[in-house]
């Protein structure tokens, strides 16, 4: 027991399940998300109050089941209070959940609320944008606070599956997870990014004849793109930043960052970019962080 625990009268939960707490956007996912976790023996409640967290981490302790996922959403009245003081308890008996914020566009969420001819729980005598609106206010400061953002506007059912399964279906978690993820910016800035670069100080190679098909996985591009005097000292200036900055989220315990990185369309620089910084991060930071690195092209194909 930690002396805050006793102070408490709490149990410390030694070896307890790992817990995520799934919430965000109606419409978003959230149930799809569940069913995920569900699919790799996961223990998963659906609309639990926050208040009663503590309680499902306990009965899954004594059922040595391996996680436990809650989905908690709006219909819990006080969320946010309610959510913030559950995440509290949980942390002074040595539990830290993750949170995963599920966010969609609003074009996205009308149309899968018009598909399936339901009313959003939020919109009363109103659109269904107004209770889209309404529900974005009040979940800001929770999206704001989450471990994990994830925009499922261009997710498929088995898309999302996946990205859960990535996070959560194998060994548990060790380290920072980055993840790089180069887009295009006349696309929208990606909502889940916690850090945003971008690369349209950089000479286009859309304007060169012979690149311009090609993608930023080509050696042609990457060496036109990196070989600019531009982009080998934002390599060095960026790197400098997130020595600091990744460090500090680990500090923090945050688990999952998300690095965009953008040009135009995100076919060409932003693409390049990407590989490299992913590279040299993986290389340079190895020695003062533990975890991986990875990399996604958001766009890439779209043009």
């Amino acid at each position: 027991m930690t002396e805050t625990a006793e102070e408490h009268g709490e149990r410390t939960v030694s070896g307890a399940p790992d817990i995520v707490i799934i919430t965000g956007m109606s419409g978003a996912g959230r149930s799809t998300a569940a069913k995920s976790l569900e699919d790799v023996g996961w223990f998963v409640v659906d609309n639990l109050p926050p208040a009663l967290l503590p309680t499902m981490l306990d009965l899954a302790d004594r059922a040595s089941v391996p996680g436990v996922a809650a989905i908690v959403d709006v219909r819990s009245r006080a969320f946010s209070m309610d959510l913030k003081s559950a995440i509290s308890a949980l942390g002074l008996r040595g539990v830290s959940p993750q949170v995963v914020f599920l966010e969609a566009a609003d074009s996205t969420l009308v149309q899968r609320f018009e598909n399936v001819r339901r009313p959003h729980p939020m919109q009363g005598g109103g659109t269904i944008l107004d209770g889209i609106t309404a529900e974005r206010t009040l979940l800001r400061a929770v999206r704001g606070d989450s471990d994990i953002v994830l925009d499922t506007s261009a997710l498929n059912v088995h898309e999302l599956r996946a990205r859960m399964h990535a996070y959560f279906g194998g060994d548990s978690v060790t380290g920072l997870q980055v993840n790089i993820k180069s887009f295009g910016y006349k696309y929208g800035l990606p909502v889940d990014a916690d850090l945003v670069a971008d690369c349209r100080f950089l000479p286009n190679p859309h304007w060169v004849p012979d690149l311009r098909p090609l993608t930023g996985l080509d050696e042609p591009v990457r060496d036109y793109v990196l070989g600019q005097p531009a982009a080998a000292a934002f390599l060095d200036a960026y790197l400098a930043v997130l020595a600091v900055s990744l460090a500090g989220f680990e500090r923090e315990g945050k688990r999952y960052v998300t690095l965009a990185v953008g040009c135009t369309g995100g076919k060409h620089r932003s693409v390049a970019m990407a590989e490299r910084l992913a590279a040299l991060l993986s290389a340079r930071l190895s020695a003062r962080l533990s975890g991986d690195v990875t990399v996604s092209h958001r766009d890439l194909g779209r043009e």
